[in-house]
């Protein structure tokens, strides 16, 4: 386990919510919430649907309609990841959640693992599913995703100043008190530069951050939303925040 951040008294953390973003997820979605119900009872779900043409909306309205514990939000188009998660959080946030959970539709994050996250939570604001440390592991990627994965996280780790060693991992679980106080009203980045902005923005804020390691799987069916422009992105995001900070601390020295 790795962290960063003070130590110290944290109040209870209440009922979770875990948001599952999903678009085309119809042949997944059902396995994970299945397992996530069995993993953590007492979690509520909220799938939040950027409207599939797969018919994973549908899918995720029946399975409402079985178990009080599960929500949908129906979007309206596709808007990417940090969208997605955004409009969960506010949902969560609105409805008294005490804790909220980014989790993926296609299984590659374990629900079973999700206790380990809840549990380091108790002493921490915001907890993430590692990878790239002791005990945490991928399973079935390509060396170039790889690669790709851990020069990402350890470009922004150095560029940020930032004492993670997954930055992009998209397993993690918040205290509402931490999402309210980093700012969301101005967050428009997306896919792995949404992670990185949100665990960038925690650490600048001061609060506890944990890394706890996991196991990813990469997905069986369907099809990964990674794109060429998601990788763009976060690249000329984490450069330019990298670059502004790097300048505040220069013209901070100066006059001081």
């Amino acid at each position: 386990m790795t962290d960063g951040g003070e130590p110290g008294e944290r109040g209870p953390l209440g009922t979770t919510l875990v948001i599952i973003p999903t678009y085309n997820e119809a042949d997944n979605l059902k396995n994970v919430v299945s397992r996530l119900r069995s993993a953590v009872p007492d979690a509520h779900v909220l799938v939040a649907d950027d409207n599939s043409p797969d018919g994973t909306g549908k899918l995720a309205d029946e399975l409402a309609a079985r178990d009080d514990s599960v929500h949908v939000l129906h979007r309206t188009a596709k808007e990417g990841l940090g969208a997605a998660y955004l409009a969960g959080f506010r949902w969560g946030i609105a409805r008294d959640y005490g804790v909220l959970v980014e989790m993926d539709a296609d299984g590659s994050h374990q629900p079973e693992e999700l206790h380990r996250l809840l549990t380091a939570l108790k002493g921490a604001d915001l907890v993430l599913g590692s990878r790239w440390i002791a005990g945490g592991r991928v399973v079935n990627w390509p060396r170039t995703r790889e690669l790709l994965s851990r020069g990402g996280s350890t470009y922004s780790r150095l560029l940020l100043d930032v004492p993670l060693r997954d930055v992009t991992g998209g397993f993690r679980a918040f205290r509402r008190e931490t999402l309210e106080g980093l700012g969301m009203e101005d967050v428009a980045s997306q896919g792995y530069c949404f992670q990185v902005d949100l665990a960038h923005r925690a650490v600048r804020a001061g609060y506890r951050v944990v890394e706890v390691p996991i196991t990813f799987v990469e997905r069986e069916r369907g099809n990964s939303k990674m794109s060429r422009d998601i990788v763009a992105e976060a690249l000329w995001r984490v450069t330019a925040w990298g670059v502004e900070g790097r300048v505040k601390k220069i013209l901070g020295r100066r006059h001081t």
